[in-house]
């Protein structure tokens, strides 16, 4: 439920009260004030979420109006006594004019904003660079993605090509001092090679585009939501989509300066891919409810935008993904790895000499031109009876899971280190 202090001319006030009856609002009240310039009434009014624009719809034939509308949900206790209950737990979505002018809110100065991101730089850095993880955490928590990306989502919602434009001018603005901060750093630090960290998170799943989806439905609906019918924070929904965006900035900087290209170009596809994922389901969220491109207080939007908008989205998004699934294993890594570890899991088991122990795969970022390079590490303990020597047993596997991998159509180098290791 919100509140409005709706001041109106003298003589007004009735009027104004009479409309917040008939979207049923309650706790009414009506005073006389002296204003700036002439006598008025005051009017207080606590009504639903749902019902804000309506009540506003209806107070624009009354001229000279000014209205405060209060940003934080509010409990209105009325009678019946025994409804009590009832009327605090009916919680509702904001309306769709407060979820609009609260994203136009977020766009503040400029000196700020590039602030949190020249600082959101300097900590990402810091945690690649060092290998510490917490630090990444950290940079997700201040770098100020969420606040143009979710500005993006409602301009695609409302077909707002102001607000679109300047919402992707402040997001790429912010990306590139993140980058160039790391960059930066990185050459005064003289660093010569990537770190594993830096390796480590610029690893790409075939999956990695549930992550911007994910974010964006997440952060349309705390925007959406009630602040009091949401157990998650708006700083959580921040840092999601952040945790999506900070690190790949970094690694994106600092591989620059490395010259190594083909971490930047994963960088580089994470960062778009994000974009568009998130773009994708919050706009769609937001217009499932109730952003349209025409509103109470609301009229330059174009209708043709938002479908124009979305579609163009969709098409960068599907040849982000075409990119992805076409470039194996470049932009797949993690998810190779994982299906190695289960082909090799597959063949040791099948293989009467040895129990697996542990197998660790990983892709290697050697620079050794045309070659991908799947290094797996597997430890195997002798199955009990089995009398071939330790030589014999390791040549066997080591040729079998070659085989296999080779097999799968990875498009890899498969270099396998089996280790026999001895019970006794």
């Amino acid at each position: 439920m919100r509140q409005l202090i709706i001041q109106v001319p003298r003589g007004q006030g009735q009027k104004v009260l009479d409309i917040a009856k008939s979207v049923d609002g309650v706790n009414l009240a009506q005073f006389e004030a002296k204003g700036s310039e002439e006598l008025i009434d005051v009017v207080l009014v606590h009504v639903s979420n749902q019902h804000v624009e309506k009540l506003l719809a209806k107070l624009e034939n009354i001229s000279k109006e000014h209205i405060t509308l209060s940003p934080s949900g509010v409990i209105a206790l009325h009678p019946p006594e025994n409804e009590a209950p009832n009327q605090v737990t009916n919680v509702e979505e904001r309306s769709p004019i407060e979820i609009f002018l609260s994203g136009l809110q977020s766009v503040g100065s400029w000196k700020g904003f590039l602030g949190y991101a020249a600082a959101a730089g300097f900590v990402v850095w810091s945690g690649l660079y060092t290998n510490t993880l917490y630090l990444l955490t950290a940079a997700m928590l201040i770098a100020p993605f969420a606040g143009p990306a979710m500005n993006v989502a409602i301009a695609t919602a409302r077909g707002d090509r102001q607000l679109l434009g300047r919402s992707i001018v402040r997001y790429f603005a912010a990306l590139a001092v993140t980058i160039a901060i790391a960059g930066i750093l990185s050459l005064i630090m003289r660093q010569e090679i990537p770190t594993s960290l830096m390796i480590e998170n610029s690893q790409i799943s075939s999956v990695a585009v549930l992550l911007p989806l994910a974010a964006g439905a997440a952060g349309a609906l705390n925007l959406i939501q009630s602040e009091r019918s949401s157990l998650v924070s708006g700083a959580a929904t921040g840092m999601l989509v952040a945790a999506s965006l900070a690190p790949p900035a970094g690694i994106l900087g600092m591989a620059s300066v490395l010259g190594r290209w083909d971490l930047a170009i994963d960088a580089l596809f994470l960062l778009l891919l994000q974009l568009a994922g998130i773009n994708l389901t919050a706009a769609s969220l937001f217009r499932v409810f109730g952003l349209s491109a025409q509103g109470v207080r609301y009229k330059r939007g174009k209708s043709w935008l938002f479908p124009v908008a979305l579609a163009c989205t969709a098409i960068v998004l599907s040849g982000l993904l075409t990119w992805q699934f076409t470039n194996s294993p470049n932009l797949q890594r993690s998810s190779l790895a994982q299906r190695a570890n289960a082909e090799i899991q597959e063949v040791v088991s099948q293989n009467p000499l040895a129990d697996l122990v542990e197998a660790n795969v990983r892709f290697t970022r050697t620079n050794i031109k045309g070659q991908n390079t799947l290094l797996s590490v597997v430890y195997v303990q002798r199955r009990p009876g089995v009398t071939a020597s330790s030589v014999e047993i390791r040549s066997r596997l080591t040729q079998a899971i070659q085989t296999r991998l080779l097999q799968q159509n990875f498009n890899i180098t498969p270099l396998v280190d089996v280790s026999v290791l001895e019970s006794r």
